[in-house]
């Protein structure tokens, strides 16, 4: 069986990156893409399994996977609150032939980058501008507008990597950023 292969994909908040990703994964079976599963030091919610959503370890587990360079990449969301992904668990799913989507944040995406180097292809899903995504946050109605200025100042930020990944995909229309995005991994997937 022919080895997976790697795509990051980041954005700021109301880049409809969840949306492209989603739409890949539902409509491109051929692809053959498979999230990769994070850990997480905060305790399951619902019907969420072991391994399925998450592997969930305590604080002191994932301190101790950090000390021993297990992650590809971590944050430390909250004090005590950890989410990351899992070098052996990206390898496990590589080895089975899945090619594996990272829906991280542009730092988690420019780390991942780093340590894979030509075996992932990073793609930056950008707004049109952000007067754009503030109408998109607007839009959605799950944000107060100190909520909303905030993430727009995070999103200005994260802009600025947009230069360190492989592709720039601009979301002005969204089935012309689809059929893009199906032409970049179609490229990618077929090297």
């Amino acid at each position: 069986m022919e080895r997976g292969r790697l795509i990051i994909v980041s954005a700021p908040s109301g880049s409809g990156k969840s949306t492209i990703v989603q739409y890949l994964m539902q409509e491109h079976p051929e692809f053959r893409l498979a999230f990769s599963i994070s850990a997480t030091s905060r305790p399951p919610r619902g019907t969420e399994q072991d391994g399925v959503e998450y592997f969930f370890l305590s604080p002191d587990e994932f301190r101790q996977k950090i000390v021993n360079n297990e992650f590809l990449e971590y944050e430390e969301v909250y004090p005590g609150r950890f989410y990351g992904t899992l070098k052996s668990q990206v390898e496990r799913q590589v080895e089975e032939g899945q090619n594996v989507v990272f829906d991280v944040d542009v730092k988690g995406g420019c780390n991942i980058k780093q340590f894979y180097g030509d075996r992932a292809l990073s793609i930056f899903i950008q707004p049109p501008s952000v007067d754009e995504l503030r109408r998109r946050l607007v839009g959605r109605a799950t944000d107060d507008a100190e909520q909303i200025e905030r993430r727009l100042a995070k999103a200005e930020e994260e802009m600025s990597y947009a230069p360190r990944f492989d592709t720039i995909l601009v979301n002005d229309d969204l089935e012309q950023a689809k059929a893009e995005a199906v032409a970049i991994l179609t490229d990618f997937l077929t090297l």
